[in-house]
């Protein structure tokens, strides 16, 4: 898409003229047609405007595989030595610290990449929505599980390409993986383990060193450091309560292991390794969740822990329980040696067999005597035109992407519960249409938040 097109097609929508952020997420009207309607018009050689929202660490990644195709006409960072560096690939970008003051040169672009810390994810998101923008987050969608709910539902209203940062969900494994469970290879499944090998996160100084956690710390820092030059501490902080600088919590990963700024390997890995089983087994909503594994702190999330849900019947699939181990928590069939001992893995449990997938790239089905002869049904899952084009393609035409934020929103929703389960201490019985724990109301403060003065989300 040429420069001059984009404020062209922004006015045609009905975007937004320049305004105060809180104006912006308040809700203003929405045009009536949708930036993929308009786009499929375009030639497919065109080119996309795109911002990018933070551009260190993975968002780099992200800029670079969205820059091999697309314009990028702005580049946001709270860090000035992680915009140095974009801009040296992308000079004549515009460039920003506050996402805030970037949506107020909307009909600059038409699609948003935002790849900033976990608890800012969905303040960066909904105003792109909100919008009318195609957008891509990464992994987690949101900070919470109301945040999660707010983007799904936005997403529904705005009717554009969205993605979230699930790359594995492109590979071919996966695919052939759902297909298998979806056929019957192993029939019917009630029974899902999914196990990590990362452990990060609070735990025992010798744990630390067996699991190779470098960064290991067990209380908040009681003093503070200098903030290194560049950085806008306030900003990065963004909605979370205030706290000063420390080198523990950046730059990342070293954030996500704070109840503050993330929510641990559960939601980090979580989305990556539950993607399967829900994608496969078509999960959405669980009924309970119980967690357990170690003592929650108040202030990191745990190293090791587990995590199990019960979900109904869908259609014809039979009610199904998933149990998520982390860490040094393992299936008891994995410690008892009934499978091959691979540190990550997903293991279906079906009437007719088993079916365990590892370090994402491959698989097996089990008892292989019983499965040597079986024949594979014909693959249906397309092959993905890999993770990022897959999105851009969707932009430009309208057509769907396998990791939308409706599918990503009730994900990033369950994972974000196995952590409030640990929280509480309880098993939850989960009233989603109100989200709502209905037997523990003391779940109601990790189920939203409040956020910090001059920060409001809706």
């Amino acid at each position: 898409m040429k420069p001059n097109q984009s404020g062209r097609i922004a006015r045609q929508t009905g975007s937004f003229s320049r305004r105060g952020f809180s104006k912006l997420l308040a809700g203003a009207a929405l045009g009536t047609l949708t930036a993929p309607a308009l786009l499929r018009g375009q030639n497919l050689n065109s080119k996309l405007n795109v911002a990018v929202i933070g551009v260190g660490g993975r968002g780099a990644g992200n800029l670079a595989e969205v820059g091999k195709s697309e314009n990028i006409v702005a580049l946001c960072d709270v860090a000035d030595v992680s915009l140095d560096s974009a801009q040296k690939n992308f000079p004549r970008a515009r460039r920003f610290k506050d996402f805030r003051k970037l949506y107020e040169i909307e009909k600059e672009f038409d699609a948003v990449v935002v790849s900033t810390c976990e608890h800012t994810h969905a303040f960066a998101t909904l105003p792109a929505l909100k919008l009318r923008k195609h957008v891509y987050c990464e992994k987690p969608l949101t900070y919470n599980v109301w945040e999660a709910r707010q983007i799904r539902e936005a997403t529904a209203q705005a009717k554009v390409a969205t993605q979230m940062g699930t790359q594995i969900h492109a590979l071919d494994n996966y695919r052939r993986v759902v297909e298998l469970i979806q056929t019957g290879a192993v029939g019917p499944v009630r029974e899902v383990h999914v196990w990590v090998g990362r452990a990060w996160g609070l735990q025992s100084p010798e744990a630390a060193a067996r699991n190779n956690d470098i960064v290991n710390v067990r209380e908040r820092p009681t003093g503070s450091s200098p903030v290194p030059n560049g950085l806008d501490w306030d900003l990065w902080l963004g909605p979370a309560p205030f706290r000063p600088f420390h080198e523990v919590y950046f730059p990342g990963p070293k954030w996500y292991r704070w109840w503050d700024f993330g929510n641990g390997t559960m939601s980090d890995l979580g989305s990556h390794w539950n993607d399967l089983p829900f994608w496969a087994l078509k999960l959405q909503t669980p009924i309970s969740i119980e967690a357990g594994g170690a003592v929650p702190h108040p202030e990191i999330a745990p190293a090791s822990m587990f995590a199990t849900y019960e979900y109904g019947a869908r259609g014809e699939l039979p009610p199904v329980r998933l149990t998520w181990h982390q860490g040094e928590n393992k299936p008891e069939i994995w410690k008892a040696r009934g499978i091959p001992q691979w540190e990550s893995g997903v293991l279906f449990v079906g009437t007719q067999g088993r079916l365990l997938l590892a370090d994402y790239d491959k698989h097996i089905l089990l008892p292989e005597k019983t499965f040597a002869d079986f024949k594979r049904p014909p693959q249906f899952i397309p092959k993905s035109l890999g993770h990022h084009e897959e999105w851009i393609h969707a932009c430009k035409t309208g057509a769907s992407t396998t990791c939308n934020f409706d599918y990503a929103g009730y994900l990033t929703e369950a994972n974000h519960l196995g952590n409030v389960a640990f929280r509480v201490g309880k098993k939850l019985a989960w009233d989603s249409k109100n989200l709502r724990v209905s037997n523990a109301p003391e779940a109601a403060k990790f189920i939203q938040r409040d956020y910090r003065q001059g920060w409001k989300l809706v």
